[in-house]
């Protein structure tokens, strides 16, 4: 007997699945059958979407709430979508997208139009990713040019530090036993040394 499975994904732990999986419900989804990813898009080497297609036989439905839940990689969600419905024999609803329900429409026209809304929505999804990069990239780099510091903020020089150096450049002392005396790593205690 033929199942449908509910393939759930949200990118991080904090995200919460419940819109989706009232949607899976909604469908008609049983519960059991609800899988729950939590893990980004950009392939799929994702543990539970492996598990599913491990169950996966011919007749089955994978059910999605829009064409970006099941990746964001382009090519990979091309892959992907002959996998399931060519190899596997399987149906794919994508409930944002009627156009993508390969249950009915089977015949050329069907799986033409299919294919070509398909190609579009991955090529929109991989380009909303690349622009979010690109989009931090420049935040990054425009908070550089204001001055803004990444990372932890810098420790102070103690001012036994300048009497240490000079220890230390005399060879009185090592860099090692220096920086514990200030209770800082000696590569911390080098780079001050270096005027960094």
């Amino acid at each position: 007997m033929s199942k449908a499975y509910g393939y759930v994904r949200v990118s991080t732990k904090e995200q919460n699945a419940a819109r989706q999986i009232d949607a899976m419900k909604d469908y008609g989804v049983r519960s059991d059958c609800i899988i729950v990813e939590k893990q980004s898009g950009r392939d799929f080497d994702r543990p539970q979407y492996q598990k599913m297609m491990m169950h996966l036989r011919e007749g089955d439905t994978v059910v999605i709430k829009s064409i970006d839940r099941l990746g964001r990689n382009y090519d990979e969600i091309l892959v992907q979508w002959k996998v399931i419905t060519k190899e596997k024999k399987a149906a794919i609803v994508v409930l944002d997208m009627p156009l993508l329900n390969t249950q009915r429409d089977r015949d050329l026209t069907g799986v033409l139009i299919s294919d070509i809304v398909l190609q579009l929505l991955s090529y929109v999804a991989q380009t909303e990713r690349e622009l979010i990069r690109q989009r931090q990239k420049e935040g990054i780099a425009a908070a550089k040019a204001r001055g803004v510091r990444f990372g932890r903020p810098r420790k102070p020089v103690p001012e036994e530090f300048y009497h240490l150096r000079k220890e230390w450049e005399q060879r009185l002392i090592s860099s090692r036993e220096a920086a514990r005396r200030i209770g800082v790593a000696q590569n911390t205690f080098l780079r001050w040394c270096r005027g960094k």
